[in-house]
């Protein structure tokens, strides 16, 4: 994928995610999703049980599972269906893409630029002091997009 696509696709993402946060509206209850809406629209665990074709234990181990961040997404997708709900699935970045790609970018650019500036003053050469300008055409002549998550 081109790197101006890639880009139009990072900001698209980045709109359609920005709807998702903060983040904090999002934390898991202590007892789970399934035990909180179960909980909250009157189901009784043998109830849900039946309706997932499982024992009432079988559910205490699959409400369990979720509170420890064990369980698989489709048993989850089974017990949302099964309580009328829907399950939202989805990764979310701490920042934007963008942001993030920017980051390491520059984080690989001041690593090499870091390295040529110690050669240079070893061999007692004038380093260039423009640092911003200096990572910048670095980022623009010699990365690219598949550079930047080689080594992490």
């Amino acid at each position: 994928m081109k790197s101006e696509v890639r880009q139009r696709a990072r900001e698209r993402l980045d709109a359609r995610l920005a709807a998702i946060k903060p983040l904090e509206r999002y934390t898991v209850p202590p007892k789970g999703w399934i035990r909180a809406i179960r909980d909250a629209i009157g189901m009784s665990g043998p109830q849900l049980a039946s309706r997932l074709g499982m024992t009432a234990q079988g559910l205490v181990s699959v409400e369990r599972s979720e509170a420890q961040g064990r369980i698989q997404l489709n048993t989850l997708r089974r017990a949302a269906e099964a309580m009328d709900c829907v399950l939202v699935y989805a990764l979310v970045p701490k920042t934007s893409l963008e942001q993030m790609v920017e980051h390491r970018a520059r984080e690989l650019a001041l690593q090499a630029l870091n390295r040529v500036s110690h050669s240079m003053a070893l061999e007692d050469q004038q380093v260039d002091r423009d640092l911003e300008r200096r990572v910048q055409t670095y980022i623009d002549t010699a990365l690219r997009d598949r550079d930047l998550w080689e080594s992490a």
